[in-house]
Order: C-alpha cells, then sequence, then structure tokens
C-alpha cells in the first residue's frame, strides 16, 4: 500500500476550527482559575472537583480538559513558568549583557516576588509539598526551577566574561546566595512579617556584586553616584 492509497482525513471545517478554538479558550481559563486556587491552597489542594466548584463547571467537563488530577497540576506549573518568564526573564534581555543584565534580572525577580508575598510562590510552596514525592509533578516543578537556574547562571558567566565580575566567580556559589535572598524574603515577610524585608533583600545583592565584582565595573557605578551628589549640590 502506498500513501496514494490510504483514505484521506476530511479537511477541517470552519466549524471544528471554531470548536478547537473554544476549547483551547475554555481550557486556558481553566488554567488560569486552577493557578489563582494553588496560590491559595497549592498545587497539591488541587482536585478536579475543587476547580469544577471554583469555575462553575461540572467535573465531567473539568475531567474532559485533562484527563487527570496530575495533568491539571502540571498544567498550572507549566503556566505559571511561561508568566514568570514573561515578567521576570524577557524584559531583562533587552538591558546590555554583563551586570546590567544580571541586574535586570534580579530587579524583575524582586518585583514579582514583592507581589507574591500576598499571594505566594508556587515554586517555593511546592518544593514543601512535593520535596519528597517522587512523580511527574515534582519533575515539572523541578525542572521549571532547574531552568530559571540555569538562565541565572548563564548571566552571571556573562557577567564575568565582560569582566563585571571577578575571574575567579564561581557562578553556582553566587546563584546559591542570590537565591537565598529570595528564599529569605519569602520567609521572612510572609512568615514572620519583618518590617524592611524587601530592603534588606536588595541590600543583599548589592553586597553579593561588591563582593564579586572587579574595580572596572565599580568605578562607572561610583562615578554616577558622584555625579548624582555635585548635581543635587548644585540645584
Amino acid at each position: 500500500m502506498t500513501v496514494t492509497d490510504l483514505p484521506l482525513k476530511p479537511p477541517r471545517g470552519p466549524r471544528d476550527g471554531r470548536a478547537l478554538q473554544k476549547g483551547q479558550q475554555t481550557k486556558a481559563a481553566i488554567v488560569d482559575a486552577a493557578l489563582g486556587l494553588a496560590t491559595q491552597i497549592g498545587v497539591e489542594g488541587l482536585s478536579i472537583g475543587a476547580l469544577a466548584e471554583v469555575t462553575g463547571m461540572s467535573k465531567s467537563g473539568v475531567f474532559a480538559h485533562f484527563g487527570s488530577r496530575e495533568e491539571l497540576q502540571i498544567s498550572v506549573i507549566r503556566e505559571y513558568h511561561a508568566r514568570f518568564e514573561d515578567e521576570v526573564f524577557y524584559p531583562a534581555m533587552s538591558a546590555p549583557r554583563g551586570l546590567p543584565r544580571l541586574q535586570s534580572m534580579f530587579a524583575n525577580w524582586m518585583k514579582r516576588t514583592s507581589v507574591e508575598l500576598d499571594s505566594g510562590c508556587i515554586y517555593i510552596s511546592g518544593a514543601v509539598e512535593f520535596d519528597d514525592r517522587p512523580g511527574p509533578v515534582r519533575d515539572a516543578l523541578a525542572s521549571s526551577v532547574a531552568t530559571w537556574h540555569e538562565a541565572m547562571k548563564r548571566a552571571i558567566v556573562l557577567a564575568r566574561e565582560e569582566g563585571h565580575l571577578r575571574a575567579d566567580v564561581d557562578e553556582e556559589q553566587m546563584l546559591f546566595e542570590i537565591h537565598g535572598l529570595i528564599l529569605a524574603l519569602h520567609y521572612e515577610a510572609r512568615f514572620l512579617k519583618s518590617p524592611g524585608a524587601i530592603a534588606r533583600a536588595s541590600a543583599g545583592f548589592e553586597n553579593i556584586l561588591r563582593r564579586y565584582g572587579t574595580q572596572a565595573a565599580a568605578e562607572p557605578a561610583q562615578r554616577r553616584g558622584k555625579q548624582t551628589r555635585i548635581k543635587s549640590v548644585k540645584e
């Protein structure tokens, strides 16, 4: 039998296309509702039944779009990661490579984190829920975090190659310290309600840059600060 002998599928008609588009829109709306619910009760708390109640749909209607609770949870993690990249990673790519880009990535990360102090971070809450529970959901969470960490490490390496960081800087160690600031910020601000936690996290990042930065990178910043002070005196 040749390819020409095989029965051809009828072309997709306008009605089929509209039905597919509507199905995709419905699924996107369900994922959006699930993401909002997950920030309150965690990824582990998500279920077909809970989501059906929130969206006003039937359980069978929600199930038809995902097929399982596990697939629903993974879809939420993927959507969270996509939004994280849109808000944190991609805007920073317009900054010059090196230290400016690394600073932009951290600034965007801090901006998103400051919002999530009220709603919660799925990466952090998910790590608590699934740290000792192997499976596809944990894999999806870990893969998303690892992807972001690789992007941060790449930014650190580029800053080192541009001469903005010392030649002996270990990108793994520097990332560990930067990530630690975000984790500490969540703990201090969300759990302990410590005032000034955001400012301390920002100061911690500046301390890291001073410790790992080169004199060549520090001098332009010092000159900018001096020019600003001179201008303010004249005014």
